[in-house]
């Protein structure tokens, strides 16, 4: 089979949600193909700054769970706060620090940490552990 030919079936598989293994698009069009990710719990953490944000927290929730649904991961913990983003998270840190928690499912970057993401990232990789974002505020 040719190159292209494949190109095509894939693209075909992912628009009809039919691909084998689990992609998401980035808005400039790529299709990341995530790598496989290990058995375990999933957690769904969602995050505001504020009390008043309370629609926001719920509208992050059940993008959180579609998402997660949509990738055939039924089983799952949902973990919202109320906190700014400088303040200590004492849920997250449970989720952080629970082995049995596999990947944490979050909306942005910065509800899970405002700074030093890459090193939470790497040191959940080094455990055999991933947080998958849906939005990327990088690119």
């Amino acid at each position: 089979m040719k190159l292209s030919d494949w190109a095509r079936t894939a693209w075909r598989w992912f628009k009809s949600g039919k691909l084998p293994v689990p992609a998401r698009q980035l808005p400039s069009g790529t299709i990341l193909v995530e790598e496989p990710l290990p058995e375990g719990r999933t957690a769904l953490y969602a995050r505001v700054s504020s009390a008043d944000q309370k629609e926001d927290l719920e509208r992050q929730v059940e993008r959180l769970k579609a998402f997660a649904q949509a990738q055939g991961w039924a089983e799952y913990e949902v973990v919202a706060e109320v906190g700014s983003a400088t303040r200590k998270k004492r849920r997250l840190l449970q989720v952080l620090a629970d082995p049995d928690v596999s990947r944490i499912i979050v909306e942005k970057r910065s509800h899970l940490s405002r700074f030093g993401f890459a090193l939470v990232e790497a040191a959940l990789r080094a455990s055999g552990r991933r947080i998958v974002v849906l939005e990327d505020e990088c690119g």
